[in-house]
């Protein structure tokens, strides 16, 4: 799962190569599953900053979806 970056945290050099490996891995994951997607931001003067966006649109996704299962496994009742 990918890391938050919270203004005025210090981070270590390796902490910043991990994540910027993370943002190259999912920008190749999209721009293999998403073409479409992929030409569209291709090129425009702020296509990086479109593709940062797109990165923490899905990271903050995926962290509501773990609470949520994190969430329904805690209410479910468990069996023994």
């Amino acid at each position: 799962m990918a890391k938050v970056l919270r203004e005025g945290a210090s981070y270590t050099q390796r902490d910043i190569v991990e994540l910027l490996g993370e943002f190259s891995a999912f920008k190749d994951r999209v721009e293999k599953r998403f073409k479409d997607l992929s030409r569209e931001l291709e090129g425009k003067a702020n296509e990086h900053d479109l593709w940062v966006s797109l990165y923490l649109i899905s990271t903050d996704y995926a962290e509501e979806i773990a609470g949520r299962k994190h969430r329904q496994q805690e209410a479910a009742p468990k069996i023994s």
